[in-house]
């Protein structure tokens, strides 16, 4: 019988890594033959880490914190998704050719239209930091055609610099700070690290209404503080583990050219949180 086919999931710390779980379910679904595992690269060993599972017969691999921003840079190749973000969370090993791309931002979207049936065309959207989260999101997000995308950031120049990088081609986005931002608006995504301390953007109440969906890429068990802002003000909430497990589709995709289900498997993680 021929050798299942190698992935993994690279990172530091990488042992709460849902991935190896989740990526099982798409191959036994996708009757696809692979195996995938968790790797700990040390933190100044990344480029070792991937060559060698490289070498070892890797066709491909997740990255996580802290090395998307070194995964960027030992890629050959790069989609056009992981040049705007200007991190790689997926790589492909083609001979050769170390292709790097971003599916973070395509979960995003994917969560919120395919899952929680929201359309992003035509909506005023409120994108929340300008750190590595932030910058795989905007791409796709212009992508759905909202008819405003506004970064705000606590250091105003952050947010600045990164709508003025798509602004030659995309009109409708814009920059601010949290303390000058006027609502409401359809749309608000919690890309910051503030639920990490369960602490949220230090943003006005009245950004939200009955119609806002208000996401959060961080899950949890309970809502996050930013989530239970938002619903206390009318707004509905939602976390980002759809957004987990529709970026690992589209990785998935990249990496077999076959399209998971997602729904069962994230109705099993969210019943195991």
């Amino acid at each position: 019988m021929n050798r299942p086919d190698r992935y993994a999931v690279i990172g530091h710390p990488v042992a709460h890594s849902k991935s190896p779980d989740i990526h099982a379910r798409f191959a036994a679904q996708t009757k696809q033959h692979l195996i995938y595992e968790r790797l700990l690269a040390p933190l100044d060993g990344f480029v070792a880490s991937v060559q060698a599972f490289a070498k070892g017969g890797g066709r491909g691999a997740n990255i996580t914190v802290p090395f998307k921003l070194e995964a960027h840079a030992l890629a050959t190749a790069l989609t056009e998704r992981a040049r705007a973000a200007g991190a790689v969370n997926t790589l492909k090993f083609d001979g050769d050719t170390i292709l790097g791309d971003n599916t973070d931002g395509i979960g995003l979207v994917a969560d919120i239209v395919k899952n929680a049936g929201i359309a992003i065309a035509g909506k005023r959207v409120l994108l929340l930091g300008a750190g590595g989260a932030a910058r795989g999101a905007v791409l796709p997000l212009l992508f759905e055609h909202p008819a405003e995308l506004v970064i705000a950031n606590r250091t105003r120049s952050k947010a600045d610099q990164l709508a003025l990088q798509f602004a030659a081609h995309h009109r409708n986005i814009g920059a601010s700070d949290f303390a000058a931002l006027h609502g409401p608006f359809d749309i608000i995504i919690n890309a910051t690290s503030a639920s990490l301390a369960a602490d949220m953007p230090p943003i006005s109440s009245a950004l939200f209404d009955s119609g806002t969906l208000a996401y959060d890429m961080m899950y949890g068990r309970e809502a996050t503080v930013f989530m239970r802002f938002a619903m206390q003000h009318g707004a509905t909430a939602r976390d980002g583990l759809g957004m987990l497990v529709e970026q690992a589709a589209e990785s998935f995709f990249v990496w077999r050219g076959v399209r998971p289900d997602t729904a069962s498997v994230f109705a099993e993680l969210r019943a195991k949180l």
